[in-house]
């Protein structure tokens, strides 16, 4: 997979890209990550990549220009599956688009800043919108970098164990049942002895009764779904 990333701060991603998973499927030639400047496309003397809003108001919004160079550049290279807009009013990330976005070959995303993109850009350009959550960030590169990980976990190789990420929480609309590890007994409070047992049938119908009785205690909304 490769994934090319629009920004005006490309230097944000030095640590999220530099460590952990990522970093291991980037080592493996799993993912390629590539940064771009936008203020590399800027013909502004100032290297300025907004203007002021037609018809007024606070903020300021990016240039169409520059990204859009941009853009041409990069698709003139390769195709794209995907344009990604990283913005509060796109559908929201989940582990079902994550799963989608993760059987892609080349993956470009956007990252919004001030009040956002000229909406011509969004009409010409951008095949997907999507927003980590219902707030708002100082710009996309924090959703940029959560949705690259959320993605590229799910990249067969990736991680260690090939099963990890189908028992993550969502992958079946469950939130993940509680996990114990060494020691057995710790403060007064002992690993449930299902999962001592050895018996594998029994401890997957004890992680799916969890499973469900955790996600209908949290998340009931998620049960409402199935």
């Amino acid at each position: 997979m490769r994934i090319d990333i629009i920004s005006i701060f490309p230097d944000m991603f030095t640590g999220p890209f530099s460590h952990s998973i990522i970093k291991r499927a980037i080592d493996k030639g799993l993912v390629e990550i590539h940064l771009h400047d936008l203020r590399d496309y800027t013909t502004d003397k100032h290297r300025s990549v907004d203007d002021y809003a037609f018809g007024g108001g606070a903020g300021m919004v990016m240039s169409i220009e520059p990204i859009a160079r941009c853009i041409d550049k990069l698709k003139a290279e390769r195709d794209y599956n995907e344009i990604v807009f990283l913005t509060p009013d796109g559908e929201l990330l989940n582990q079902g688009l994550s799963n989608e976005l993760s059987i892609k070959g080349n993956l470009m995303m956007l990252c919004g800043h001030y009040k956002g993109v000229d909406e011509r850009l969004r009409e010409l350009y951008i095949s997907r919108e999507i927003s980590i959550g219902d707030y708002v960030l100082s710009g996309g590169e924090l959703g940029a970098a959560v949705l690259v990980d959320s993605i590229v976990r799910l990249i067969p190789g990736v991680l260690g164990d090939e099963t990890s990420a189908l028992s993550d929480s969502f992958q079946n609309n469950l939130l993940s049942p509680p996990v114990y590890t060494r020691p057995r007994e710790f403060k007064g409070l002992k690993v449930p002895d299902i999962l001592l047992s050895g018996h594998q049938a029994r401890i997957d119908n004890w992680k799916l009764e969890k499973a469900i009785e955790r996600t209908r205690s949290r998340r009931p909304d998620l049960l409402d779904e199935n």
